[in-house]
């Protein structure tokens, strides 16, 4: 018994590398960075703007619908079989081209999906090069973004680059 406790220690310091050196890294705050450059602001007002609009034009096209239908519900019994089917046509085919608007807008290759790539992609293109410049030239390992999917429980502010990465991006 004791010769393989004696046998499973030696294994692990074996396998434990002494020389293993300390890993330096830092965090961005990216929504931070972001707000401090004009163009993202400007993007987003555009995209918050054809957003309004969009959903405008969807939500009338509804409407359109609900009034339609609203007639027909009150029309129906004075209305032959072959006119409710023509005004249920009508009503259905209002509410199709609404929904397809829709998907056309805010669908996951829509107008709205496309614009925001148009917009804000070549700005976090330019953050990321920025932060890989940081890391670089501060000769960090890793750099996490604080708002980023990996959650930080704690992080020290000497550790936080944001102001460096704006500085690298000329703001």
């Amino acid at each position: 018994m004791r010769i393989k406790h004696w046998i499973l220690t030696v294994g692990i310091l074996l396998s434990t590398p002494f020389w293993a050196e300390a890993q330096d890294f830092a965090y961005v705050d990216t929504q931070y960075v972001l707000e401090q450059i004009p163009e993202y602001g400007q993007a987003q007002r555009e995209i918050d703007r054809l957003s309004l609009q969009w959903t405008g034009e969807v939500e009338a096209l509804l409407s359109e619908a609900d009034a339609l239908q609203q007639s027909f519900d009150a029309e129906r019994i004075l209305l032959t079989d072959e006119m409710q089917e023509e005004r249920l046509a009508v009503i259905q085919a209002k509410k199709d081209e609404a929904r397809n608007l829709r998907i056309r807008y805010f669908g996951p290759q829509g107008e709205l999906f496309k614009k925001r790539s148009e917009l804000v992609k070549p700005i976090q293109d330019q953050v990321y090069n920025a932060v890989r410049a940081v890391a670089r030239s501060e000769r960090l390992d890793f750099i996490f973004d604080k708002n980023g999917s990996a959650t930080m429980l704690f992080a020290n502010d000497d550790y936080d680059v944001s102001d460096k990465v704006l500085d690298e991006l000329g703001y």
